[in-house]
């Protein structure tokens, strides 16, 4: 006979499941009975490929320990990697003693969410320890405590070797309702090949690449590569001014340009991002004012800031270094 314990705690010195748990281990060992445990924490990436070990038990002891809430999620991963690729015919001959030591409230819960869990995979869940323990010696050092730890154990070995029936259950039948959802029909071989590969990060990256591959190369087939959507701007100028922007690395500055014919105040922001949009009045760095034919002679090449201010066309107050920058990050035609 071989039992599997599936340990889902931490591994702490101080974890009063492992106390448990060794307890019923020697317990076991003394029946002759082969006991295999496997800690989940050592290497959380191997716990899909855990539901194949089970098919090499005869029962099955899921360990728990609550520190704050519930029963973990390394239990609980394993839990889902046995819906997902356990050999379910196997399962369903195993028979689970699920163990919760909690530091902490709930741990009845705990147990009896390890045994609905257990029978809606198909499997026979016995009554297991719930118990809550505020240290270590409070187990190793009460006699009772560890006579009823050791009836459990004896209790899993009597119902593997007599194979004990118990009454059906809801839980089964949720695991038959279920279990009727549309999928992909695998063979437990398959299945368990299919936990390997989860299991693998490196081929589930490549994965993702090839299917994002693919799925490119047949929108280019089908014609519905996605494009970015045309930007639709206010008006001819505020276009002008996106489209021959060229960024200053580490620049600031905001202005405001007054166009006194359309009555309208063009607010210009430069900075990790350009905007440029119509606005009301407010503080800028540099302040002007441009009439929007002479804008339209600086966005075509033929007139510059710097020209129409020294002129006298423009007129402007504020930081006179930032308004020569004007010329610089906006390239209109050649200077």
């Amino acid at each position: 006979m071989r039992i599997n314990i599936y340990y889902g705690g931490r591994g702490l010195i101080e974890d009063p499941t492992l106390v448990v748990l060794d307890r019923i281990t020697k317990v076991l060992e003394e029946l002759r009975v082969e006991v295999c445990r496997y800690n989940m924490y050592e290497d959380k990436s191997a716990i899909s490929t855990l539901p194949a070990t089970l098919k090499e038990c005869d029962g099955v002891i899921l360990a728990a320990s609550l520190e704050w809430h519930g029963i973990g999620g390394n239990l609980s991963s394993f839990l889902d990697m046995c819906w997902l690729y356990a050999d379910k015919e196997k399962l369903s001959e195993l028979y689970m003693l699920p163990v919760v030591c909690a530091t902490a409230f709930g741990e009845q819960e705990a147990e009896l969410e390890l045994r609905r869990a257990w029978e809606v995979l198909g499997g026979t869940s016995l009554n297991g320890i719930a118990t809550y323990v505020e240290s270590v010696d409070m187990i190793e050092n009460n006699k009772d405590y560890l006579e009823l730890v050791e009836k459990c154990a004896e209790d899993l070995y009597r119902s593997i070797n007599k194979k004990s029936k118990k009454l059906p259950t809801s839980n089964r039948a949720v695991a038959v309702t279920l279990g009727r959802g549309e999928g992909i029909d695998l063979t437990p071989q398959e299945s368990e090949q299919l936990s390997k590969f989860v299991a693998d990060d490196g081929y589930v990256k490549k994965q993702k690449e090839d299917i994002e591959e693919l799925s490119k190369l047949f929108k280019q087939m089908l014609g519905t590569d996605e494009k970015e959507p045309e930007k639709v701007y206010e008006d001819d100028i505020v276009e002008g001014f996106f489209t021959h922007y060229k960024a200053q690395k580490d620049f600031k500055a905001s202005y405001i340009i007054v166009i006194p014919d359309k009555k309208k105040n063009l607010i210009i922001t430069v900075g990790s991002e350009l905007n440029v949009a119509y606005g009301e009045d407010r503080e800028a760095d540099v302040k002007m004012k441009c009439a929007s034919p002479l804008l339209a002679e600086i966005q075509a090449g033929r007139m510059t800031f710097q020209k129409g201010f020294m002129s006298g066309e423009i007129t402007a107050k504020g930081n006179f270094k930032t308004l020569r920058m004007l010329d610089q990050i906006f390239v209109f035609g050649d200077k």
